[in-house]
């Protein structure tokens, strides 16, 4: 089986795109639109090194996918959801709902969410604390909680470059979304003290419902124009910033790495993103990349089972496999993995 066979196509990730079945011995995959390009680049080297239709891989967003995953079984549903985010209850809920019992949980490796500008604009070095203060539809003031008013980057942080506040972050049905509301969002309204004040308001029957109004608080951002949701993929956000360019767009790593001709990334907390610092857990707004499998459907659909192991496969998701040059970084449990899909082994329970 090796060495693999990859294709001009199937390295050419952004121009990578997908059409629909003709027949449904084809492998169906849909969601995130971070995992998209891995998912491509599998599905036509698996397609050329196995005898098996090339899978068909569609976008969409992470939680537009498990919803449909979840929608029931047979061959007029998909098999896989990839996901930037980790399933959630409600997914499960409504999978069982619909009759789809027992799902496989795969994770591929991890990705890190990075801040990118126009490649000729200005650098821009940012804390979790300064996107929330940009983007928080109530921020911490002497004490109490104001309406955010703030136009420019230097009234958030005197560092930062002097310019006009407006970002584009991903929509709500984005895996990337709520990984950004947590680790950026949460994490900076922490840092400026507007969780401890949204927290003394907060009404619950106990502490953790208290946590959660807290939470919800903080992710209420504001609505004057300055945050603006992108619900489709990176390319729509590139877009924006072309149009625009002194806005600030949310990308996964991988999507930026393959347009370093046009973006410049912004540190984290002083971190520059990329594959060696996400691996070595330095930079703070990383995240595991996952996709989910269908139980029912292996052994129904031709070549499903054949397609997952050949994903998690050393030669594709190992450190040294064409994934990583894209910037997945790889999973140090990558065995585990490859075991328990080898075993078709079942998600358990959520902790």
């Amino acid at each position: 089986m090796t060495p693999i066979k990859l294709t001009v196509s199937a390295l050419a990730v952004l121009a990578a795109t997908t059409s629909l079945a003709a027949a449904r011995d084809q492998i169906q995959i849909t969601g995130s639109s971070t995992v998209l390009p891995y998912a491509t680049i599998v599905a036509e080297a698996f397609g050329e090194n196995f005898d098996f239709p090339t899978p068909v891989v569609e976008g969409g967003g992470s939680g537009a996918g498990r919803k449909k995953l979840c929608e029931g079984v047979g061959e007029n549903t998909v098999d896989i959801a990839n996901s930037s985010s980790r399933i959630s209850q409600s997914d499960i809920d409504l999978c069982k709902k619909n009759g789809v019992e027992e799902i496989l949980e795969v994770r591929i490796g991890y990705d890190g969410i990075v801040f990118a500008s126009d490649v000729k604009g200005a650098d821009f070095a940012l804390t979790p604390a300064d996107v929330y203060m940009a983007l928080g539809g109530k921020v911490a003031k002497d004490g109490a909680l104001v309406d955010n008013t703030s136009t420019k980057w230097t009234e958030v942080n005197a560092a930062l470059p002097d310019q006009n506040i407006l970002m584009f972050i991903p929509g709500t049905k984005h895996g990337t979304r709520e990984v950004f509301d947590t680790k950026v969002i949460e994490a900076g309204c922490k840092d400026t003290g507007a969780y401890d004040l949204f927290l003394a308001k907060a009404e619950g029957a106990d502490e953790k419902e208290k946590k959660a109004a807290a939470a919800k608080a903080c992710n209420e951002l504001r609505k004057d124009g300055k945050s603006v949701d992108i619900d489709g993929d990176y390319t729509e956000t590139l877009a924006r910033l072309d149009a625009d360019k002194n806005a600030v767009g949310v990308f996964g790593l991988a999507f930026y790495q393959n347009n370093t001709d046009k973006l410049k990334v912004a540190t984290v907390n002083g971190v520059v993103p990329s594959v060696e610092t996400i691996s070595k857990g330095e930079y703070p707004v990383s995240r595991p990349l996952y996709f989910y499998v269908k139980k029912a459907h292996i052994g129904v659909i031709p070549g499903l089972k054949e397609y997952i192991e050949f994903f998690v496969s050393d030669d594709m998701a190992g450190p040294e496999g064409p994934l990583a040059d894209y910037g997945l970084v790889s999973d140090p449990e990558l065995k585990a993995t490859q075991d328990a899909v080898a075993a078709e082994t079942p998600m358990g329970a959520l902790e």
